[in-house]
């Protein structure tokens, strides 16, 4: 299983805000919802888009293509026209820093 990984400095992520950041050569968000960070990939599993521009509404990402929703916590496509999840990874903060660790998909 790979290890944590640094990804961002917590200051970079405003509260209801996120940031694209690459680990381990993947680009991921790093979003920050009621004080919780979380990490997901950077892709709407519709078309293969990116989500890094998308609205983000509470737990919810809609990707800026078509409008297809994931929640941020477990991935989970929440709206149409996106069926099959995108992935999620473990963060965590640890004195003042974002570590990823990237799941095996």
């Amino acid at each position: 299983m790979p290890d944590y990984q640094f990804a961002a400095d917590a200051t970079e992520i405003p509260e209801n805000g996120m940031k694209l950041v690459e680990v381990d050569e993947q680009l991921v968000l790093i979003l920050k919802v009621d004080g919780q960070y979380y990490c997901i990939d950077d892709v709407c599993t519709h078309d293969g888009g990116t989500l890094c521009n998308g609205q983000l509404d509470g737990h919810a990402i809609a990707c800026p293509r078509h409008g297809a929703t994931f929640d941020i916590r477990n991935g989970a496509a929440l709206k149409m026209p996106a069926t099959q999840p995108t992935g999620v990874h473990e963060i965590k903060l640890d004195d003042g820093q974002l570590l990823v660790r990237l799941n095996q998909q």
